[in-house]
């Protein structure tokens, strides 16, 4: 498997209560400039395949062609994990009508076990995110890994359904390169919200 590397800012690992606020900004790549081509740092390179809230198995490259907005959660998360969600919706709420369909939010279980397709999906519905441009992804331990160490999101298991985690938002072009990331919980999102708007068609 091809593994990419990004240079990122090095992120602590905080637990599902921290309140740490930043904002990372990620250098653009310039190695692909058409929508067309997948450079050494798309995440679409990634082979490992996903199921969907759906039950629907992909690959990361079958999201290609979208601004994605992505973050790591788990759904039996108590503290941490409903104010990333309420970022998720906060932001989605100001990209305008105009740039909306150009724009696919990513939730990724760090619960694989616990988070099924099913659990997933109902989640999906009691937090009103069933529309089309949010989807929630289960892999195993080791897919979630590796794409974890792509964000730079560190987390560990404290106990059964209860983790340790960095509370990153980042967002990918249409290339899959990640262009910016916001760290911290209920932060300013001016500037995710620019990258967004600015990126999609």
């Amino acid at each position: 498997m091809r593994y990419i590397t990004f240079l990122l800012t090095t992120v602590l690992l905080s637990n599902c209560h921290s309140n740490s606020t930043s904002n990372v900004p990620v250098e653009k790549s310039n190695a692909a400039t058409a929508k067309s081509d997948i450079s050494d740092e798309s995440i679409f390179n990634l082979t490992t395949t996903w199921r969907t809230e759906e039950n629907k198995e992909i690959t990361l490259k079958e999201l290609k062609g979208k601004v994605l907005v992505m973050v790591m959660i788990y759904t039996s998360c108590k503290a941490a994990c409903p104010r990333l969600v309420a970022d998720m919706k906060n932001i989605s709420l100001q990209i305008p009508e105009n740039k909306k369909n150009d724009v696919q939010y990513i939730l990724i279980s760090i619960d694989p076990t616990n988070d099924t397709p099913e659990r997933l999906k109902a989640f999906a519905i009691e937090k009103e995110m069933d529309g089309d441009e949010w989807t929630f992804l289960q892999g195993n331990k080791e897919s979630v890994q590796e794409f974890a160490n792509v964000l730079s999101v560190k987390y560990r298991e404290i106990s059964p359904m209860d983790f340790s985690h960095s509370n990153i938002i980042s967002v990918f072009n249409h290339q899959g390169e990640l262009i910016h990331q916001q760290e911290g919980l209920g932060v300013n999102n001016q500037e995710t919200v620019k990258t967004i708007i600015e990126t999609a068609k």
